[in-house]
């Protein structure tokens, strides 16, 4: 029996030996390794993003093979590329040439309404709706009050020692929802909060109910938060029939004229509110992590906020358009941030044709892997690459980022359309927690996989700053 077995496998690496080798002949691949069969090299990518430092993964690739090679990921062999052009070419063919691709798992937990899984003129017309709905005028006019509010809030409830990557997902939780549906912080969010919680939980486990627990658990809450919000729906859509509307995104989805379905809607706000909560929140811990680090820069910072703050005349006035625009070291911390954390490293897709690029030909039905982590952390675009460096995007430094270079919310139709509100919740944060706190943090590093986040929840022991002053 040993010696069947021993000859059963030896014929099955030969098998594949030969169609890979076939498949190198027929097509002009990247060069590159598939790895072991059936796992290629998913173990080892896996491996080095659950560590603090996963940038040899990449490194000894490209060294060995050019920014542009060939490997085999999550049961799919992949190209996988570093180079800006190539990203480029990959976003802005999206839906001609490569196809979205996600994990089932994320696709049956999003519903296939969702902003992420929409193709064709539904994508784009559901997409322009919420760029509209989150571009500067709308910020300045009915947004920047709220987030300022409920900033506010969430650091009046918090104790001398939070978890700030907690805290930070309880804030743009709570300000995705009244931006979603107008709804302030109170036991129903709550409540969603937490079904949400588990949701998330969900996404990359195996999409098998009998398998996983975790992914049991996220199927049950998807379909509680679903119908809590199929209730929401439909109360709006009573409402608006007798004259009742309301300023936020349901609003903007019921008035659009497009006959969306309850279940569209409900997909549709579930990802956004997916969106909210996962990427602000992270950005908005790293920035203080990278400024504790940082002394100098968190020293500018401060001497920026101050000034804002010594022309209001107590310590609880709101922000004003006016405020935000002022904040011109802020935004180089923003930029960087961006550069350095690479919430969203890279996109998946499918390619829908064989397609010819930089001498190479990529099969049909292939997934590509566009790592914009690898080109934001490389020293060839950005000097020091990996060192965090906020004066880099000051007038007159040597930084200059082209479209294909700098992409911390992708590009092409699948563009983030929550970028401008992402880079404003962020700098109103900052401006709330620097001019009311000093902190120290305790020891947490980074991991990457399956999503970024620090370790421990990256606890800090606070100290007030200012008392409210009288008006």
């Amino acid at each position: 029996m040993a010696y069947i077995l021993l000859f059963v496998i030896i014929f099955i690496f030969s098998l594949l030996f030969i169609h890979r080798s076939t498949r190198r002949r027929r097509y002009h691949l990247p060069p590159g390794s598939y790895g072991l069969p059936f796992v290629g090299e998913t173990l080892q990518l896996i491996s080095a993003y659950k560590s603090d430092n996963p940038e040899p993964f990449i490194d000894q690739r490209v060294n060995r093979y050019g920014p542009i090679f060939t490997t085999h990921l999550f049961g799919k062999p992949t190209v996988f590329s570093t180079d800006p052009e190539t990203n480029r070419f990959i976003l802005m063919n999206e839906g001609k040439l490569f196809d979205c691709s996600y994990p089932g798992s994320i696709s049956n937990l999003l519903g296939k309404h969702s902003l992420l899984l929409m193709k064709g003129s539904l994508h784009k017309r559901m997409h322009s709706l919420t760029m509209s709905f989150a571009n500067s005028s709308i910020i300045k006019d009915h947004l920047l009050l709220d987030i300022d509010r409920l900033i506010r809030l969430n650091f009046d409830s918090w104790s001398d020692r939070v978890l700030l990557m907690e805290e930070a997902k309880k804030i743009t939780f709570e300000l995705t929802v009244k931006q979603l549906m107008s709804f302030d912080p109170g036991e129903w969010t709550e409540t969603l909060r937490k079904e949400y919680v588990l949701v998330i939980e969900g996404f990359f486990t195996l999409p098998l109910p009998l398998l996983s627990a975790t992914y049991r658990k996220a199927i049950t809450a998807r379909t509680k938060v679903a119908e809590a919000l199929t209730l929401i729906v439909r109360q709006r859509r009573k409402d608006s029939v007798m004259g009742e509307t309301k300023k936020d995104m349901l609003g903007s989805l019921l008035a659009s004229g497009d006959q969306f379905s309850d279940e569209q809607i409900v997909d549709f706000m579930l990802a956004l509110l997916v969106a909210g909560y996962e990427t602000t929140s992270t950005i908005m811990t790293l920035a203080v992590k990278f400024l504790t680090e940082n002394p100098l820069a968190l020293a500018q910072l401060k001497e920026e906020h101050d000034q804002i703050r010594a022309n209001k005349s107590c310590e609880d006035e709101p922000l004003e358009w006016t405020d935000y625009k002022s904040m011109a070291f802020t935004q180089c911390i923003v930029n960087e941030t961006l550069r350095i954390a690479n919430i969203i490293g890279g996109i998946f897709r499918v390619t829908m044709q064989d397609i010819n690029i930089k001498g190479y030909t990529i099969p049909k039905g292939w997934q590509v892997f566009a790592s914009f982590r690898a080109v934001h952390l490389n020293s060839d675009y950005f000097k020091d690459a990996r060192t965090f460096n906020p004066w880099r995007w000051q007038k007159n430094s040597e930084v200059s980022s082209p479209a294909n270079v700098y992409m911390p919310f992708g590009g092409g139709p699948r563009l983030c359309p929550g970028y401008e509100l992402a880079r404003v919740v962020l700098s109103v944060f900052l401006h709330r927690f620097v001019t009311r706190y000093s902190w120290s943090a305790e020891e947490d590093k980074l991991v990457f996989f399956p999503t970024t986040r620090t370790q421990k929840r990256y606890p800090i022991i606070l100290k007030r700053r200012l008392e409210s002053k009288s008006t």
